[in-house]
């Protein structure tokens, strides 16, 4: 079984408890593969000084929002981890220097605000890898590379983020979209589809990148799946809307058509 490589755009917390477009495109992926063995999740929330892996048997559900209604505190994502696969992730990223994380992380709202609509029931051993703060773009390119035979052991990897991600600017009124907004998401999701990853990895030099990511923790995640892409794997997209500042659109490799 070759598990899936898969980046979502997570979009907003309080999307965890209402159904949205994308949130039945999530459940709709995951009802059409086969069920992965774990989940290596690479999310834009959690960026570190160095490599770091999930190693907890419990991984704890993290809030890390603020100001929200009670009810999105209350919420509890009791997925397992997995500390033997967490040990093998270390391993196979030894180059990288790559070291376990025991307690002081868990599940964040990158990982936690997709999965509970992918895999409901908590039953599937969530780990997470962390975004080092000191890396390239290639880098973090080569991580994913790095990882990428673990989707031959059943592993997804899932990488949480957003191609469009600027919460800088003003909120328009009604459904607008930034026209920068709007292009660079086109812009990139071109690029997948042609396969140009060099010109994905250099994605601060493609026009509106500058207004569409201002800071890099949301595209990140993308590069990491990105680089775990078998070679002639047909890329799909999916989700491809653009809220205001913030895009959703999302891509999978080893997706079955069936899921588009």
């Amino acid at each position: 079984m070759i598990a899936p490589a898969l980046f979502v755009g997570h979009g907003s917390p309080r999307d965890a408890l209402r159904e949205t477009s994308a949130s039945k495109r999530w459940a709709a992926i995951a009802a059409a593969i086969d069920r992965p063995r774990a989940v290596l999740c690479i999310s834009a929330h959690w960026e570190s000084k160095g490599v770091l892996v999930t190693r907890g048997e419990r991984p704890r559900t993290i809030h890390d929002f603020y100001r929200f209604p009670e009810e999105f505190y209350a919420i509890d994502y009791p997925a397992p981890g997995d500390p033997a696969l967490a040990l093998k992730i270390e391993t196979r990223l030894q180059a990288f220097n790559a070291r376990a994380d025991l307690d002081s992380w868990g599940l964040d709202h990158g990982s936690w605000t997709v999965l509970r609509w992918m895999y409901p029931a908590a039953d599937v051993p969530v780990l997470q890898l962390s975004l080092d703060v000191r890396r390239t773009a290639g880098g973090h390119y080569a991580i994913g590379q790095a990882i990428a035979g673990l989707r031959e052991e059943g592993v997804m990897i899932l990488g949480s983020g957003n191609i469009v991600h600027n919460l800088r600017v003003p909120r328009p009124r009604g459904d607008e979209v930034f026209l920068w907004a709007g292009r660079f998401d086109a812009r990139i999701g071109a690029l997948i589809e042609a396969g140009d990853h060099a010109a994905l990895i250099d994605y601060q030099t493609l026009p509106d990148a500058a207004d569409a990511v201002p800071e890099s923790e949301h595209f990140l995640p993308l590069l990491y799946v990105l680089g775990a892409a078998r070679p002639g794997e047909r890329p799909m997209l999916f989700n491809r809307q653009v809220l205001a500042s913030v895009s959703m659109t999302g891509v999978g490799f080893g997706i079955p058509d069936s899921a588009g």
